[in-house]
């Protein structure tokens, strides 16, 4: 993302200031959890992509000029430890280069975990 500009309204905002390639990227991460809850919520937090449930952080996403940064949460990165190792990560982040296939598929399994342990808020 591009400094100079002020902080995106939307995820579409967001994804467009991109190059089509990571504009792609961005779309498909952005449709796996789409697909994985279809109830949860857009909106830029932290100056990034963000989906909540039940009014809870579920995960974020961002492009770098290197990598993909996604951020499950600690919790969803401690429950994959082996799958991740492969990635520079951290507490509740994992760094997919953009020299490197991104595994869509870890990204939904890790959406899916996070989607389980975070239940929406109960109607009154």
């Amino acid at each position: 993302m591009n400094a100079d500009k002020s902080t995106p309204k939307n995820i579409d905002e967001y994804i467009a200031d991109f190059s089509p390639e990571i504009q792609d990227i961005l779309q498909k991460i952005r449709a796996i959890v789409r697909e994985a809850v279809p109830e949860a919520k857009e909106k830029i937090s932290y100056q990034m992509p963000t989906f909540t449930l039940g009014g809870k952080n579920l995960v974020h996403f961002a492009a770098f000029k290197q990598h993909i940064g996604f951020y499950p949460t600690p919790s969803g990165t401690e429950a994959f430890q082996a799958e991740i190792a492969g990635y520079k990560h951290a507490k509740g982040s994992i760094q997919f280069p953009l020299d490197k296939p991104i595994p869509y598929e870890l990204i939904e399994k890790i959406v899916r975990f996070r989607v389980a342990e975070t239940p929406p808020k109960a109607k009154k």
